[in-house]
């Protein structure tokens, strides 16, 4: 039996009170925001008749028990014992090669206070928060933190990661990263929740955004660090000016006492995962903004997890932007996908109203044949949505000025969609255990139902009693209005670019089948589930700008041992036990990568492999875990190093600076501290290979 780890946490996914409280303001103790009538997947299920022949089905049955891979439908055999990490024991008998890629030995589950990697690789860590580096920004002090230096230096809590070629300087690329949010606790010695002070205030204000920092790479291990000082490096914060552009721009509901024009808005916030662009920009998703703003009283608000008191941080005291009762429009401001240009630093980011309001956990692109950007985002709520949108103008090639704002202006036109999922098995075939119903899969089809059309002369609403503007800021409204598919936390979605499929990871819904909320469905297998699943969406014709597709369950996640989990129809027995999926990404060979977060089996989190064709598809491993109480983040996995955004270590209950639940990354005596690691193979060849 595969042993696991004694349960940490009692908070929803598995997360800590501090992460609770500081990353998202405790949503999951929140009324649930989508309140809406629509149907969720389960009542679409239920009124659905499989449309699978009897033949077939028994042909599923014929086929797991002649491989011995169940002795009933849906269940699987025992596991053999965990596989260990950085000094992985093997079989006496031979196995097959994992997928080209995922050719190293999975590192065990365990509670290490270290990033724990498979044998054979090495790791460093290539920039932490508080490294100066902008030109005149001082080394850091954790005792004498001011607004000044730490806007001149790397943000706290990275989490997407983009690594960017640099063309003219051998050796070098650029490093973009999200700063998603702050732990004041773990700031600042002596750190009153009820009564911060303005310095600790601004300090958290230059903290939050976006950091560029070139990184120099060693060709011989993969080794990367941190080039301060480059005239390309730059912090983008909570302070700094942005530009509202697309249909809502100018709107009245996006008009403030500061800017009456509606055009221009302070900061960013919540920056959680993002993408990158063909064109050469990086996008980064406003998640939880909700947590920043207090004494809202208005129906619309209450659906984003707006609250009506005072908000964690107190910034309100501070500013009265952050007091919807003083400023009612100006969390009408965020909630959106920023376009960041790293290579001009005197450029001015952008945020593309055209893709929709809401906790956008990422947005990731496919271009369709003739060009034009199909950005894929995820809502990340329980019971909330996802969302692509399809862009009507086609990218230019060429790197002149001309062309640089043409392909700067992709995203403000097009139309924005919302997912509506319908499963193809009977429901008394869901059960909420998560067995397999008698097709062998939990799949179906799937359609995108528009909701606005952005053009440069106008918008258009497609949701009966909401004009164009109110589509665009209230979009999680207007999902609801057109019978969207609730689902349980979609996060990153990431088209496969081998494939083209779309894999969507739904982290977790402890929710599910509680009185009052919606049961199990072929979606969402599992009633109160705390693992959650990662879907794999097929586009009609594998074209990204279709309005029809296909889905199925990839993997839903849990102990391998567990009958309720499934690997893409794999053998249980080899696979690593993985648990609420977060962010996804793809190896040069169309493997898919699953950082994860909240983990419900007692291990650390960490970054997994898995194979999506072939032979050897659904079999997982894990490559690394993260130090106690860490989250892995921004994963980018290129053929010679692997990279990964270490969030919050030590946020635990209980922490604080005087009572350090981790010393990552320097040891005891000093501050813990975010930051980037990059892992590679001590030999310097290929990563799983």
């Amino acid at each position: 039996m595969r042993k696991l780890l004694p349960m940490i946490g009692s908070h929803p996914g598995g997360r800590s009170a501090m992460t609770c409280r500081f990353r998202c303001g405790d949503a999951c103790f929140h009324e649930v925001p989508n309140i809406s009538a629509n149907e969720y997947v389960g009542d679409v299920i239920a009124s659905a008749l499989s449309r699978r022949s009897v033949m077939r089905a028994a042909a599923v049955v014929t086929v797991a028990t002649a491989a011995g891979t169940a002795t009933t439908l849906g269940t699987a055999p025992q596991a053999a014992a965990a596989g260990a990490g950085t000094t992985a024991t093997t079989k006496s008998t031979p196995k097959p090669k994992a997928a080209r890629g995922l050719r190293f030995d999975a590192v065990a589950p365990n509670t290490a206070d270290a990033v724990t990697v498979p044998g054979g690789y090495k790791q460093n860590v290539v920039i932490r928060w508080g490294e100066p580096i902008l030109r005149g920004a001082p080394a850091f002090d954790p005792e004498k933190q001011t607004g000044a230096a730490q806007a001149g230096q790397f943000g706290y809590n990275n989490d997407f990661l983009a690594l960017l070629p640099l063309p003219g300087e051998r050796g070098r690329k650029l490093l973009v990263a999200n700063h998603e949010y702050t732990d004041e606790v773990l700031m600042f010695r002596g750190y009153d929740a009820a009564n911060p002070t303005r310095d600790q205030v601004e300090v958290a204000w230059a903290a939050h955004g976006l950091s560029a920092v070139v990184v120099e790479e060693d060709r011989r291990t993969g080794k990367l660090t941190a080039v301060p000082r480059h005239h390309l490096n730059r912090r983008v914060t909570a302070t700094t000016a942005f530009r509202l552009t697309g249909p809502a721009a100018g709107s009245d509901l996006l008009k403030t006492s500061a800017d009456p024009t509606g055009r221009k808005v302070l900061g960013t916030l919540n920056n959680c995962s993002g993408g990158t662009t063909p064109w050469g920009t990086t996008l980064h998703g406003e998640e939880n903004f909700n947590q920043y703003f207090a004494n809202s009283s208005r129906p619309t608000d209450k659906r984003y997890g707006i609250g009506t008191g005072a908000t964690e941080r107190k910034w309100e005291r501070f500013d009265k932007r952050f007091d919807v009762a003083q400023e009612p429009n100006e969390v009408h401001r965020f909630g959106y996908v920023v376009e960041f240009d790293p290579y001009d630093p005197t450029s001015t980011p952008r945020k593309h109203t055209a893709l929709g309001r809401f906790k956008h956990e990422a947005a990731t692109i496919r271009l369709t044949a003739d060009g034009r950007p199909v950005v894929y985002s995820g809502d990340d709520e329980r019971f909330d949505y996802f969302y692509k949108f399809v862009s009507s103008k086609r990218m230019k090639k060429g790197s002149s000025r001309a062309v640089r704002e043409h392909n700067l202006s992709l995203l403000d036109e097009g139309t924005l969609y919302v997912a509506k999922l319908t499963g193809d098995s009977p429901a008394i075939e869901i059960d909420g255990t998560g067995k397999l119903p008698a097709d062998g899969e939990f799949d179906g089809s799937g359609e995108w139902i528009p909701l606005a059309t952005a053009t440069a002369k106008g918008a258009v609403s497609h949701v009966e009693g909401m004009t164009a503007d109110e589509v665009f800021v209230f979009t999680r409204l207007a999902g609801d209005k057109v019978g969207a598919t609730k689902m349980d936390r979609p996060e990153d979605i990431e088209p496969n670019p081998v494939t083209g499929k779309v894999y969507v990871a739904l982290t977790n819904n402890s929710n599910r089948g509680k009185t009052g909320f919606a049961g199990a469905d072929e979606a969402n297998p599992r009633n109160a589930n705390k693992h959650g699943q990662v879907l794999e969406l097929t586009e009609r014709w594998n074209r990204p700008e279709s309005t029809r597709f296909a889905w199925l369950l990839f993997l839903v996640a849990g102990d391998p041992d567990d009958p309720a989990t499934y690997f893409a129809g794999f053998p249980k027995d080899d696979v690593s036990p993985i648990s609420c999926p977060d962010n996804v990404a793809f190896d040069p060979y169309g493997n898919l990568w699953i950082s994860t977060d909240g983990n419900q089996l007692g291990s650390h989190d960490g970054l997994f492999g898995v194979a999506t064709k072939g032979e050897r598809r659904g079999e997982l491993k894990q490559f690394l875990t993260v130090p106690s109480g860490a989250e892995t983040c921004g994963p980018i996995i290129t053929d010679r190093r692997v990279l990964v955004a270490v969030q919050h270590p030590g946020e635990l209950d209980g922490a604080s600076v005087e009572n350090p639940r981790s010393t990552w990354p320097d040891g005891p005596g000093k501050i813990v501290r975010p930051a980037v690691v990059a892992v590679y193979r001590a030999d310097g060849c290929d990563i799983g290979v």
